[in-house]
């Protein structure tokens, strides 16, 4: 198990309306390849996560419920995606290029690769999980999906 970091990380959307703090980031990007991300940010979700967050420029956030198990958050000023917010554990994953993170950070595993497409590669290795894989292990966890 990684360690998370002691100091925070921020980050801010592209027009900086809308800036994020994550206190004890771990030190970790989760890449996610499934069809909503993929259309929601044109590639892999980057993903970055941390013990808490605070939010500046709230009144600029828009969240959308993408799925009955998640919603998104956008930038209302200049559309920068910003978050995914899983709703059966109230876990927050923010977009890893929102943050200037330091070089501890490393992809640790890419989830929903039986949905990546076949015009790209991440050159990192790391575990590979399906989708089935990642709805198993939250169900294993206790959550329940809507």
């Amino acid at each position: 198990m990684i360690e998370a970091l002691a100091e925070p990380i921020h980050g801010r959307c592209l027009c900086g309306t809308v800036s994020i703090i994550v206190e004890q980031p771990k030190p970790e990007v989760d890449i996610c390849h499934c069809e909503m991300c993929r259309r929601w940010g044109g590639g892999g979700f980057g993903g970055v996560s941390g013990a808490s967050f605070s939010v500046n420029g709230k009144e600029n956030v828009q969240a959308y419920r993408s799925s009955d198990w998640a919603e998104r958050a956008f930038c209302r000023t200049c559309g920068s995606n910003l978050w995914y917010h899983f709703l059966p554990g109230n876990t927050h994953s923010f977009l890893a290029g929102l943050f200037d993170l330091p070089a501890a950070f490393r992809i640790t595993q890419q989830i929903f690769v039986d949905e990546k497409p076949h015009w790209y590669d991440y050159a990192q290795e790391t575990p590979m999980k399906t989708g089935a894989e990642i709805i198993a292990e939250a169900k294993a966890a206790g959550h329940t999906f809507d």
